[in-house]
């Protein structure tokens, strides 16, 4: 698995995707030939699947975001998985997860107010085959994200 030296590339790449091997072997007190290569090994194994850009979605004019619960309508024909791939594809949908428990789906959704929001889930979810009911659950702020 990972090792502390491995731990320390990550967290300095979380911080900064677009830091240099220089600043980040000068932050974690690494030789940078190491870190380089153990970037290079990270990716080569899936560790690091991409390096991506955190967007402030207030400034690009989707400052709203929800969490929609999706119970799965299994008397349709379409399967769960097809049913959450579906979803992600749609324009204001973030993330899709398959759960277990109460909810089959949870899906992260941004929009340009609750209004849009609720566009989003009234005129285009809930129209979809597979899906039984939703419950939204509007984000008052973010604390903390990750990505």
């Amino acid at each position: 698995m990972l090792d502390e030296k491995d731990e320390l590339i990550l967290e300095e790449l979380k911080k900064d995707a677009r830091m240099s091997t220089v600043d980040i072997a000068r932050k974690t007190g690494l030789p940078r030939v190491t870190v380089h290569e153990r970037i290079r090994k990270l990716k080569e194994k899936g560790v690091i699947k991409h390096f991506t850009t955190l967007l402030d979605y207030g400034k690009i004019g989707t400052p709203t975001t929800a969490f929609v619960l999706v119970s799965y309508d299994p008397h349709q024909q379409v399967t769960q998985r097809k049913l959450a791939e579906k979803l992600a594809k749609l324009d204001g949908v973030y993330e899709v997860h398959i759960l277990a428990g109460e909810w089959d789906l949870l899906l992260k959704v941004r929009g340009d107010s609750v209004e849009g929001i609720g566009r989003l889930v009234v005129d285009r979810l809930r129209e979809i085959e597979g899906i039984g009911r939703t419950v939204t659950l509007t984000c008052f702020s973010t604390v903390k994200e990750e990505i």
